[in-house]
């Protein structure tokens, strides 16, 4: 089950209140400072969902999380295929799901996580091209996410709320 940074259990149900996951990101590093400092004002967030396999076993990075965050933002850290999407889109806390790579918003996606998905900092490394200054994709990552994208999600390359988005296909 879902595990919060400062170690409570925090999974949140309520039905029938509007869609409010806020934002879906892409971002190798997680929680930080652009996305504490920029994301969750501009988006008026609740609570941060980190929906990664490996934080959720590690203690001190865990903890490193919880401790960046306001205390008035709600901190869940869990394994993707813990996490009930439908129940968080609808629970009405406005909610910034964080994915560490693009195979975990592909996983998070085929579990039921829906809503547009922003690329923020995807790494470079063996085999990645630039897609942007922040963001580097095997040719494997880019043709599923544009095979998304035909099928009707939109993804988009946006490092910070106040520069424009862009179309994956642009890039």
């Amino acid at each position: 089950s879902p595990v919060g940074a400062r170690g409570r259990n925090r999974t949140v149900v309520q039905e029938r209140l509007p869609a409010v996951i806020s934002f879906i990101r892409i971002d190798s590093r997680l929680i930080h400072g652009q996305v504490i400092e920029t994301w969750l004002p501009h988006l008026k967030i609740q609570r941060i969902v980190v929906a990664d396999d490996a934080s959720v076993s590690d203690p001190l990075v865990r903890t490193a999380m919880g401790l960046a965050v306001p205390p008035d933002v709600e901190v869940v850290i869990a394994r993707i295929d813990d996490l009930p999407f439908k129940k968080l889109e609808n629970d009405g806390v406005r909610t910034l799901v964080l994915l560490r790579d693009v195979d975990s918003a592909l996983r998070a996606y085929e579990r039921g996580l829906v809503g547009p998905l922003n690329l923020g900092n995807v790494h470079s490394g063996p085999n990645r091209t630039a897609v942007s200054r922040t963001v580097f994709l095997t040719d494997t990552e880019r043709a599923r996410l544009l095979a998304m994208s035909r099928d009707g999600l939109a993804v988009t390359l946006q490092t910070v709320p106040n520069e424009p988005a862009r179309p994956l296909q642009a890039a």
